[in-house]
């Protein structure tokens, strides 16, 4: 059987992610030896930070869309065959609302949906309660929320653990604290990966799904792709007392639950405070953790008072375009990529998708529109 390497690495400490892990899992199904090569232990990089929403919401009729609804209906096989995955894979649907301005878009958002056959629901304010329990009626803006009964939410570190565990069992390795590997490539083509100490590990393939660090590392082999990963701050909460089950997405905060009764939250403006120093390390003013937890109290039932539990930091990857970049590398031989935003929706079927495309050598049609060729 031929040799492939899942590669990955970065300038900070990285743990195996959902890409690298889904995709070998898939590999070794197919009878294929796999070796991931990682820097440190599997998922506290963008994996276990990530909100991890599964959702296709807002999005017109697109290969991307296409991808995420495939994605999602994954995640769904998962649940029927394992289902130990009931605490931490659910599908207790979205509801979303915007601010109560001009730039709403609420009301063409929930067009847009039925008219591809999303499943949504506009709510006014008062009837959000029977459909989906926890929330405050009085945060919700005039204009409504559309709740998405089909979205749900996973814990990535659980689904991670789970994919190991079936990697190992099919006679998958795992190198872990390879530093920052890099790709050997010679007359245009992969000969496998070289560690941080030097040491090489010889591959037929090498799929590079190192998140933030992607640009940079395929930039060491002459491919470059355009680069918009920002900084993510994921804050958790105590484990709280609430009826809340959906995942919110406001004006203000996103909120979804954890498997252990916690919270956990975002949001874009929270982000954009994270001070990013010159070492690489990121300063979170106390200030803005407590800023998400108050905004989040306001959108709950009963507005709680939310304790802090802890917080991740970090980069969070989104090509150039925003679109995901998977795939073949044509200008080297034997590479392909894994570099995207959705990581959580897309994990197990890009994983699936990928591992298809290695193993047989065909391009697969669903990934047609998401090469690195298409930068130039």
């Amino acid at each position: 059987m031929g040799r492939f390497r899942s590669a990955r690495s970065q300038g900070l400490r990285r743990l195996a992610g959902i890409f690298g892990v889904s995709s070998a899992v898939h590999l070794a199904r197919l009878g294929l030896d796999v070796t991931i090569v990682n820097d440190g232990a599997p998922a506290n990089g963008a994996s276990g930070r990530s909100l991890s929403w599964l959702n296709a919401a807002r999005r017109a009729d697109t290969p991307y869309f296409r991808l995420r609804m495939a994605g999602i209906d994954r995640y769904r096989t998962l649940a029927a065959t394992h289902p130990e995955t009931g605490a931490w894979l659910r599908f207790d649907g979205g509801l979303t609302w915007d601010a109560d301005n001009e730039a709403t878009q609420i009301a063409s958002a929930w067009q847009l949906e039925q008219s591809i056959g999303y499943d949504a629901l506009l709510l006014d304010p008062t009837e959000v309660a029977a459909m989906t329990p926890g929330v405050n009626a009085d945060a919700i803006t005039p204009q409504g929320a559309i709740f998405n009964p089909g979205e749900g939410w996973v814990d990535l570190p659980s689904l991670i653990d789970l994919l190991l565990n079936e990697f190992r069992a099919r006679g998958g390795k795992l190198v872990q604290d390879a530093g920052r590997v890099r790709i050997a490539a010679t007359g245009g083509r992969a000969r496998g990966v070289v560690t941080a100490g030097g040491v090489p590990i010889e591959a037929d393939a090498v799929l590079l799904a190192v998140g933030p660090a992607t640009p940079a590392m395929l930039a060491e082999i002459g491919v470059h792709i355009p680069d918009a990963t920002p900084i993510s701050l994921l804050v958790k909460t105590k484990p709280i007392k609430t009826a809340l089950r959906a995942v919110l997405n406001t004006p203000r905060v996103a909120v979804r639950p954890t498997p252990d009764g916690a919270l956990v939250l975002d949001s874009a403006w929270s982000e954009e405070e994270v001070v990013v120093n010159p070492d690489g390390t990121c300063t979170v003013r106390d200030e803005t953790v407590q800023g998400l937890l108050d905004e989040a109290s306001t959108v709950l039932e009963g507005n709680p008072r939310l304790q802090l539990a802890g917080y991740g930091v970090g980069p969070k990857p989104i090509p150039g375009d925003g679109e995901p970049v998977l795939g073949a590398v044509e200008a080297v031989t034997g590479v392909h990529v894994a570099f995207s935003h959705s990581g959580a929706t897309l994990g197990l079927i890009a994983g699936e998708l990928l591992a298809r495309e290695i193993a047989s050598g065909n391009p697969h049609p669903m990934l047609s529109s998401f090469r690195v060729h298409r930068f130039g």
